[in-house]
């Protein structure tokens, strides 16, 4: 298989050959780049694998190409340097020997086949000439054009090697899965599982980064399930992990919580490529095992899920290294995230839908967007009652938010005003009349503009002024 005329596309690559033949090196395209051009998936990235010095042959060509800026990683033995969008990564050929204690190798110089053979997965063992020789002519030792084919992550070697070498490299496995809907030979699962607590040499950012790539995949389902059935989400993230179960009795049953919380993951993510919202879907039900309680003649209840699990997702936060700048965002989805469904139980009233919208703020669209994808069920009819009871409550919310501009409410009466009409100082009881000003908005009794407000405010002036 040659890939020469997909690879005339990028002129740096004829460079790159006239220097290799130069100096009489042996340059490989390898990797990531050559399993996406042979998925016809675009990629920005390319790794290039030198038999001989790779610093000096990125310094070559980066100078040749007019380059100016030339990052060189000693430690490593990297280089790398941008040109027209794509990143290039240039490394020398070598041998890695690990330690158990460390993830970290030791490295010496090695042939094209030690190099290729210390890879993760066959997929990313394939290599692509850059010689003048054979330039685009593909080298595959490992059979990974097969395992392209048959869609199924698969070690060059034996995976208890692989995988003990770089336990983050399970979590990868997962990855890869999860974002191009392959399989995972069972060898890696049942490695995995042996292996998962070698995980904990793993930094917790580390974990976390590719934790995130698997919820930003196309169907984090299928990354987030291998992770459980290999027993490794106890050892990463066991608050999803003990999600899983179900009981039953005198004929009351719950669904699988962990089940249906991948389903809502899945569900959310076909509408939305905004990773944080799909983490609010996966965290909406985190508090359900701790306030599950059963109930004769009701069955299982989880009465204030929500409001326990908001609370914590500070502590989770800290844990996982996820930004903080984030932790906001995810609270308030998680508080409310029964509301909207609430409303479609019964009869919804505008001050309901006042201050659901006021609640959410900049975030109601996101709010709905997970309520919809939090609708499962394996009878269709049910369903769609529910969506139907969705969306005649969601027109109502639109309705009232174009008509009262709730979306960044707040009272149009500053505390200045109260303060300067009460002939008061700031106190709990500019907070109060404050507060008071806006529930009469929400509830409909003024509307939600300053002359309205203002007024108002002048007819409780007494009420207030009877508690100080």
């Amino acid at each position: 298989m040659n890939f020469s005329d997909r690879l005339s596309v990028y002129p740096f690559l004829k460079v790159a050959s006239k220097i290799a033949e130069e100096k009489n090196l042996k340059v490989y395209i390898v990797g990531g780049f050559v399993r996406d051009l042979i998925l016809m998936r675009e990629k920005f990235e390319m790794d290039f694998l030198v038999v001989g010095d790779g610093i000096s042959y990125a310094s070559l060509l980066s100078k040749e190409l007019g380059i100016n800026k030339l990052n060189i990683f000693k430690t490593y033995g990297t280089a790398h340097f941008t040109i027209g969008g794509y990143d290039l990564e240039f490394v020398g050929a070598r041998k890695e020997s690990y330690h158990n204690d460390s993830r970290n190798p030791a490295i010496t110089p090695g042939s094209f086949e030690d190099d290729i053979k210390r890879r993760d997965f066959t997929i990313n063992t394939l290599a692509v000439s850059v010689n003048k020789d054979n330039f685009g002519e593909l080298i595959d030792i490992f059979n990974g054009i097969e395992d392209i084919h048959l869609k199924v992550i698969r070690t060059p070697v034996d995976p208890n090697i692989t995988l003990n070498d770089d336990p983050l490299r399970i979590m990868r496995a997962f990855r890869f899965a999860s974002v191009l809907g392959f399989s995972v030979d069972e060898s890696i699962m049942i490695v995995s599982k042996a292996l998962r607590e070698r995980l904990k040499i793993i930094s917790r950012e580390r974990i976390t980064d590719e934790f995130l790539k698997i919820l930003s995949s196309p169907q984090p389902s299928i990354g987030i399930k291998l992770l459980f059935y290999s027993g490794v989400l106890e050892i990463i993230f066991p608050e999803i992990a003990n999600l899983s179960g179900v009981e039953q009795r005198n004929d009351f049953h719950h669904k699988d919580v962990f089940l249906h919380t991948c389903q809502v993951v899945d569900n959310i993510s076909k509408f939305t490529d905004n990773v944080w919202l799909r983490f609010a879907a996966l965290v909406h039900d985190i508090a359900k095992p701790q306030t599950k309680r059963f109930v004769e003649g009701t069955g299982w209840t989880f009465h204030g899920h929500e409001e326990i699990g908001a609370r914590l997702m500070k502590g989770l936060f800290v844990k996982y290294k996820l930004p903080s700048s984030k932790l906001e965002y995810v609270e308030k989805l998680v508080r409310l995230h029964l509301r909207p469904i609430a409303l479609a139980k019964e009869e919804v009233t505008d001050s309901a839908i006042r201050r659901l919208i006021v609640s959410a703020g900049l975030d109601l669209e996101d709010l709905i967007t997970l309520c919809r994808a939090d609708i499962t069920s394996k009878n269709p009819d049910k369903v769609s009652k529910y969506l139907d009871n969705y969306e005649r409550v969601m027109k109502k919310v639109w309705e009232v938010e174009e008509k009262d501009k709730l979306r960044s409410f707040q009272s149009p009466v500053r505390g200045e005003i109260i303060m300067e009409v009460f002939k008061l100082k700031p106190s709990k009881l500019v907070g109060e009349i404050k507060s008071d000003i806006e529930n009469a908005i929400l509830d409909g009794r003024i509307k939600n503009n300053y002359e309205d407000a203002f007024e108002y405010l002048l007819s409780i002036k007494e009420k207030h002024l009877g508690k100080n």
